[in-house]
């Protein structure tokens, strides 16, 4: 077994809180994030199941009385980052964010649940855990369903949880930035400039975010208002899966799922809307602006998470994947390397990221086995040259961005320990 595995373990460990995880153990990060407790929570289920519980049980601690469960949670102060606490000024007993990021929660609780066998205080603890992820599921369906479709909107960049990726590129010029902005970046004092977003970018976040302020975080508001709206293929394919896992775990505990269940075929006949038949890919859709994302992204391929019963189109997709990173050292990129919005070294427009690799993984594992295993193993093998890094360079497999990062360690563990 790798020594890596305890060096893992040992970063979990030290980057935990009270019964949460920061990201990193640097000042990039110093608060709980939404997708990354989840990632999180699954590393801790293979040596601490009640970490591993309650890394997800603080998180939806944070749960707005609505259903929505933040981006960012922040639960002690501290003004090393941007946008803080008063910058969102959200007005909840556990100061957040006011937007939300790719619900993968509940897939990653049925791993866990599958995988442990539950104690009567571990039981009760899942038990209101999806209780909980059922009403965040619903609020989604609520508040973001524009067009009653089972597609689910986004409002702003982050909440795809690729912040930077060129797919925005395109419907972030078309806002109307706020020409009084006045702020103070707190990530370039712990990251390098040509590693970090743009300020061009940034202006457009804050611009959104402080429209958002004074809608006061309506969700009716928030959607029909923001400059921003996008259908994204990667997030709704995460939903999709996110739903059939909780449907799983509702039936565990003998709760009501046949409403989901109707939402789910919905959404799985509506996604097709995103297909391009020419293409024989899924893109990405800008309701702003009535177009299609054609950027060639690796999200796009997430599609293949939501295990849609299409072995035709699934096929299609997984010859296109194979063709994504063929001249690369180390796969996948987030965005393909012969595209002209590729960079190397910044933050989601290049690099390549554990969590992105460990959902291609886990997606392949039913429909190909044997690339599968090449993705499990290449992943592995990155960590294993550069340790535990935020995200790493296809050329040379130098890592970028933070260190002793908990996803990486977390998703290490279950491709190390995974018996799948």
């Amino acid at each position: 077994m790798s020594d890596l595995v305890e060096v893992a373990k040992k970063i979990l460990l030290e980057n935990r809180r009270a019964g949460y995880t920061l990201p990193t153990n640097n000042k990039l990060y110093p608060a709980q994030w939404n997708w990354d407790s989840a990632f999180i929570s699954l590393g801790y289920s293979y040596f601490n199941l009640d970490y591993a519980i309650q890394e997800l049980e603080t998180l939806l601690k944070g749960q707005w009385d609505d259903g929505m469960v933040p981006h960012i949670l922040f639960h002690e102060v501290d003004d090393s980052y941007f946008p803080n606490h008063t910058t969102w000024s959200c007005g909840k007993e556990i100061p957040s964010s006011g937007i939300t990021q790719p619900p993968i929660a509940a897939s990653i609780l049925r791993i866990i649940v599958k995988n442990n066998s539950l104690d009567e205080t571990q039981n009760k603890k899942v038990f209101n855990l999806v209780c909980k992820l059922k009403k965040y599921h619903e609020w989604f369906f609520k508040n973001r369903d524009q067009n009653q479709s089972g597609l689910i909107s986004i409002i702003h960049p982050w909440e795809s949880g690729y912040d930077n990726s060129p797919l925005w590129d395109f419907a972030l010029s078309k806002i109307n930035v706020d020409k009084n902005l006045s702020y103070e970046r707190r990530d370039l004092k712990v990251s390098k400039n040509d590693e970090r977003p743009l300020k061009k970018d940034y202006d457009c976040y804050i611009t959104l975010l402080n429209q958002f302020k004074s809608d006061n975080y309506n969700p009716n508001k928030l959607l029909n208002n923001s400059m921003f709206n996008i259908i994204d293929i990667g997030f709704n394919s995460i939903f999709l899966k996110a739903n059939k896992d909780l449907i799983e775990l509702l039936k565990l505990f003998k709760l009501d799922y046949l409403d989901l269940e109707e939402k789910i075929k919905k959404t799985e006949n509506k996604i097709f809307d995103l297909y391009n038949e020419k293409e024989k890919m899924f893109f990405s859709f800008d309701l702003k602006n009535n177009e299609e994302i054609k950027i060639p992204s690796l999200t796009n391929f997430f599609i293949l998470f939501a295990d849609l019963n299409h072995d035709d189109v699934n096929t299609k997709i997984i010859k296109n994947l194979e063709d994504f990173n063929v001249n690369e050292k180390y796969f996948f990129t987030t965005i393909k390397p012969d595209h002209h919005s590729f960079e190397e070294k910044r933050y989601w427009r290049g690099p390549v990221w554990i969590n992105t690799n460990w959902i291609i993984y886990k997606s392949l594992i039913n429909k190909n086995r044997n690339f599968a295993e090449k993705v499990k193993k290449q992943t592995i093998k990155l960590i294993n040259q550069n340790n535990f890094h935020e995200y790493y360079s296809s050329k040379t497999g130098l890592p970028f961005g933070a260190n002793n990062f908990s996803w990486s360690a977390a998703l290490y563990l279950d491709l190390m320990l995974s018996k799948n």
